[in-house]
């Protein structure tokens, strides 16, 4: 068992990133979303050195049972997003922490689990009052079609994030469009699609961290003029070089939307750190459109989401990781000392 903190770091940190392998994954733009775990773990790596911290690199396969017990880090740093190309394999690897009984940053478990099932999460956040815009799975191209939902329709991969196979053409204006894309859809990636209304308006996107309480960071997303009927954030504008400046960020600030994704973290048990993709209406409606657990995380060389919007507020990485790894550290002990009853 790690020391008790009193407020120290520890001195070990093990950083979990995902094993990836072009074999894994169906689609060139699935693998895309995660060929950079290793040289991302790196870099993080490096934030934790210069604190002082030892850092041990693990991929997230097979290996890493033995690894941990070999290792024993006092901490562990969470970054996995799939296992052998399968996000829904993830939560394992909260599991193996919790059965070593070593602290991790990032959400456990049950969170893992539910931010793969976004049919799932869509029903917490509905029966627990946060707004979504109307949706339907479905399991098969053929699944009949609920007829209160109004074109266009969007449909999304059920169990992938990253904005995978979103595109112009996963906007659909009537139904043998959205057949013809259900059909896609389900035969190349092998599991349900999400189909909910296509909402026009802003996108909002954020950032909530833990520590002693619940900061939210809001940021919208301003489009560049472009050439296409919808606007919305693609696949190629956040992955693809070429399409980099697709959008900027720029501050926001709402005390109802931040009290809304306070809400949705708690609602999907979240753990440390989420992220929340919100559409705002031409009404001022909001709309949860997406939520994150343990999302691509990483200082602004990384070039992620996360980052970018924090440092659009002036809090730097390494404020974030140390605040983090005393936190873990403190709801670790937390738990020790709980009575066991019954």
């Amino acid at each position: 068992m790690p020391p008790k903190t009193n407020g120290t770091l520890p001195s070990t940190v093990g950083v979990i990133y995902s094993d990836v392998r072009r074999e894994f994954f169906p689609t060139e733009a699935q693998y895309i979303t995660e060929k950079d775990s290793l040289s991302d773990a790196t870099i993080i790596a490096r934030y934790l050195k210069k604190m002082g911290i030892q850092v041990v690199l693990l991929p997230g396969n097979a290996t890493l049972p033995e690894k941990l017990k070999e290792q024993r880090p006092g901490v562990v740093l969470n970054l996995v997003g799939s296992i052998k190309g399968n996000e829904y394999l993830a939560s394992t690897i909260p599991a193996l922490l919790e059965l070593l009984e070593i602290p991790y940053i990032g959400t456990g478990i049950l969170g893992e689990s539910l931010s793969y099932n976004k049919f799932v999460v869509k029903k917490l956040l509905e029966q627990n009052g946060v707004p979504v815009p109307r949706y339907q799975l479905f399991n098969t191209p053929h699944d009949l079609l609920d007829p209160t939902l109004r074109f266009p329709l969007i449909a999304k991969l059920n169990e992938v994030h990253g904005s995978v196979e979103i595109s112009q053409d996963a906007v659909t204006e009537n139904e043998k469009q959205l057949r013809m894309r259900l059909k896609y859809l389900i035969s190349i990636y092998d599991q349900p699609v999400l189909v909910e209304e296509f909402i026009v308006g802003r996108e909002i996107i954020g950032i909530l961290l833990e520590g002693y309480n619940k900061k939210v960071y809001l940021a919208e997303k301003v489009f560049h003029l472009r050439d296409e009927k919808y606007v919305l954030a693609t696949f190629e504008g956040q992955w693809l070089k070429q399409d980099a400046e697709t959008f900027r960020y720029r501050k926001y600030s709402d005390a109802l939307l931040k009290e809304y994704v306070k809400r949705a973290f708690d609602i999907t048990r979240m753990t440390d750190y989420g992220k929340f993709d919100v559409r705002l209406d031409s009404s001022g409606r909001y709309f949860f459109l997406d939520c994150n657990s343990n999302p691509a995380f990483g200082p602004k060389e990384i070039e992620c989401a996360m980052a970018t919007i924090l440092n659009l507020y002036g809090v730097s990485f390494g404020e974030i990781l140390k605040r983090l790894l005393l936190n873990t550290l403190r709801d670790f002990e937390g738990k020790k000392l709980l009575p066991i009853i019954g």
